[in-house]
C-alpha cells in the first residue's frame, strides 16, 4: 500500500471511530431524553433501531470504499459452526466473568443495573444485545477498524492492539477508567478468538458478545431475586 492509500485509510480510521463515538452520544441522548416517554412497544423497537446510529458512519465508509462484509471477517461457509463457536465462547465468558464473581461475593462489580422478572424481558435482552449492541460493536471494532488498521500497519498485532484500545475508549461514556481497561481486554480476547479458534468469525464474535452481555441479566435474576 502506497503512502497516499495509507493516509486515506488512516483518515477512514479516525472518521469511523469519531462517527461511532458521535453515534454513542446520540444513543445516550435518545435514551435519556426520549426513550421513556414512548409507549412500551415503540420503546422496544426504538432501542433496537437507534443503537445502529453507532454504525452509521462506519457503514457509509464501507460503502464508499466498496469493502465487503467478508473483508471484515464475515464468512459464508460453515455458518452453523460459526454460531456454535460463538455460543461456546459467550457461555465460557459468562461463566468466568459473571458467574464466578457472583459466587465469590463480587457480584456488584458485574451488575448492569437491570432487574428483569418476566420471560419476555429476557428474550428482549438477548435480541437487543445480539442484534443491536453486539452486531454494531463487532462490525465497527473487530470488523472495519480492525481491517483498516491492519491495512495501514500491515500487522495483525497492531490491528489487535489498536482496535482493542479504541474499543475500550469507546466505553468511556458508560463507565470509569477501570471499565475502559477491562473492555479493552475483552476486545483483545475477541480478536485472539477470531485469529486462533477454528470457525470463529465476526459472526461468532457477535453471538459471543451478545450472549455474554445478555447473560449478565440472567445471573442477576438468579442471585438477587
Amino acid at each position: 500500500m502506497n503512502k497516499e492509500k495509507k493516509r486515506n485509510e488512516g483518515i477512514r480510521i479516525v472518521l469511523a471511530f469519531l462517527g461511532a463515538m458521535a453515534g454513542c452520544v446520540g444513543v445516550r441522548a435518545f435514551n435519556m431524553y426520549v426513550l421513556m416517554s414512548l409507549p412500551l412497544g415503540a420503546r422496544i423497537v426504538s432501542m433496537i433501531v437507534v443503537y445502529w446510529l453507532i454504525a452509521l458512519i462506519p457503514i457509509i465508509i464501507m460503502i464508499i470504499d466498496k469493502d465487503k462484509l467478508n473483508d471484515y471477517g464475515f464468512k459464508h461457509e460453515k455458518t452453523g459452526s460459526q454460531i456454535l463457536t460463538g455460543l461456546g465462547v459467550g457461555i465460557a465468558m459468562s461463566l468466568v466473568l459473571t458467574l464466578i464473581p457472583h459466587l465469590t461475593g463480587l457480584g456488584n462489580y458485574v451488575d448492569n443495573g437491570k432487574r428483569y422478572l418476566f420471560l419476555w424481558q429476557f428474550i428482549f435482552e438477548f435480541v437487543y444485545c445480539i442484534i443491536s449492541v453486539a452486531f454494531t460493536e463487532e462490525f465497527v471494532f473487530r470488523g472495519l477498524l480492525y481491517e483498516k488498521i491492519r491495512r495501514v500497519s500491515n500487522s495483525e498485532i497492531a490491528a489487535v492492539i489498536g482496535s482493542s484500545m479504541l474499543f475500550g475508549v469507546f466505553h468511556i461514556f458508560t463507565g470509569n477508567l477501570l471499565q475502559v481497561f477491562m473492555t479493552a481486554l475483552i476486545g483483545l480476547f475477541f480478536c485472539v478468538c477470531r485469529l486462533k479458534i477454528k470457525n470463529c468469525s465476526t459472526l461468532s464474535l457477535i453471538i459471543a458478545h451478545g450472549v455474554y452481555d445478555a447473560m449478565i441479566s440472567v445471573w442477576i435474576f438468579v442471585f438477587l431475586r
